[in-house]
């Protein structure tokens, strides 16, 4: 099975950009579909943006998909999450997700997760 280890947060401004990564181990990469969730003090799992395995179709969730890009570079074992035009409603826990079949909207879809990464942006 994958293992998946999140990297890239930090402390930013409003308006800032960033980009966060996630690399996998344990298994051929391009077999997982990912996603990246994220999860704000208090507030349940969200999710954020997905991409299928061979990297050609992405989602995004409402409030991102005008400022957040999803990626994926299969040799490299990574998929990435650029965010840019960052919110201090972007501060959250930022997890990637990973499933053998298509994923979903909703964290219950995907059995594999990294440990998370967080962001916090400054307003």
């Amino acid at each position: 099975q994958v293992q998946l280890v999140e990297s890239g947060g930090g402390l930013v401004q409003a308006g800032d950009s960033l980009r966060l990564s996630c690399a996998a181990s344990g298994d051929t990469f391009s077999r997982y579909f990912m996603a990246w969730f994220r999860q704000a003090p208090g507030q349940e799992q969200m999710f954020v943006a997905s991409i299928t395995w061979g990297g050609d179709l992405t989602e995004f969730a409402d409030d991102v998909k005008d400022r957040f890009t999803i990626s994926r570079d299969n040799a490299k074992n990574t998929v990435y999450l650029q965010m840019d035009r960052l919110k201090s409603e972007d501060t959250a826990d930022y997890y990637c997700a990973a499933s053998r079949a298509r994923g979903s909207y909703w964290s219950n879809g995907y059995p594999y997760w990294g440990q998370g990464t967080q962001v916090t942006v400054a307003s």
